[in-house]
């Protein structure tokens, strides 16, 4: 699993295509609609850090996990996302509509009084969210329908424009209170150990022996939510009453053992799968596991 998804990235898993002038275009910018980007073929969003800025207006009902948040929205969002955080977000009604618009960080030098990321909306342990009236929805629907017209236009100063509408839509979500209902945790804990789960979990089923599973260490899983490792090790620990390494390798091994029973890979390739460098390395692993040896699992 990549750590962070770049510009190129996004362009391909997205549309399989790249802008002419990205590689020139040090600030860039772009805006799309939602509708135009999803569907049964479209590419499942990881969760990762990105190298840009979204911001993202969404209707329907969704689940974003960011950071160590998990924010439930029910309705119309807009959303705040900066390349330090990881996130993702999972739909959970099948009408996605509304529009979100990407750009690095040069596209507003000089244009802010203050750096971008010390805005409330981007600060690192922000809250991002805010959850739109149907009047609220309509003025930022409104400035993004604006920008797609701009975007395609040939008016020679589009850029300045398209930044003083994305400015304006900061101001407009700086007047307006961050959702802080929508953090559906009870508590900081709760919500870390969420999303450390769900990151987990994307990690299988492993489905090919070319498959490699990465985040092996409390300390990966940590620098994936943008938290010290101690402050992860607590949270899971108080949560589920399990250390975080306890909770890795028990889903770790639970796979092997799938693999062993339900696949005709060798050891060898098992090992690799599930990022071990060495057969024997996988083999005392299992054994510590177990108490058994993997070929004990094989079904003949």
């Amino acid at each position: 699993m990549a750590n962070t998804e770049t510009l190129q990235e996004f362009y391909q898993n997205k549309f399989n295509w790249l802008p002419e002038n990205l590689s020139q275009d040090i600030g860039h910018f772009n805006v799309f609609r939602i509708e135009d980007c999803t569907g049964p073929n479209a590419t499942p969003v990881k969760y990762s850090r990105r190298d840009f800025y979204k911001i993202s207006l969404f209707r329907g009902k969704t689940i974003y996990h960011y950071a160590d948040k998990s924010i439930n929205a029910d309705g119309t969002t807009l959303i705040f996302f900066n390349p330090q955080v990881p996130y993702t977000l999972e739909s959970m009604s099948g009408d996605r509509t509304g529009y979100f618009c990407i750009f690095r960080e040069s596209f507003f030098t000089e244009m802010l009084r203050n750096n971008i990321h010390e805005l409330p909306m981007f600060a690192i342990g922000g809250e991002p969210a805010y959850a739109l009236n149907l009047e609220q929805d309509k003025y930022v629907s409104d400035l993004f329908d604006k920008m797609l017209n701009e975007i395609q236009s040939d008016y020679k100063f589009k850029y300045d424009l398209l930044r003083s509408y994305v400015t304006e839509l900061i101001h407009y979500a700086l007047k307006v209170s961050p959702t802080k209902t929508l953090y559906q945790h009870p508590d900081a804990n709760s919500r870390i150990t969420s999303v450390f789960t769900e990151l987990l979990e994307r990690q299988f089923p492993i489905e090919s022996p070319s498959q490699r599973f990465t985040l092996r260490s409390a300390k990966d899983y940590a620098s994936q939510l943008a938290v010290h490792v101690n402050h992860l090790n607590r949270a899971i620990r108080q949560t589920t009453g399990k250390t975080t390494t306890e909770h890795i390798f028990e889903r770790l091994t639970s796979e092997a053992i799938a693999l062993l029973k339900h696949t005709n890979w060798n050891i060898s390739e098992i090992s690799y799968s599930l990022g071990f460098e060495e057969p024997a390395h996988f083999n005392n692993f299992f054994k510590k596991q177990t108490n058994s040896r993997p070929s004990v699992y094989r079904i003949v």
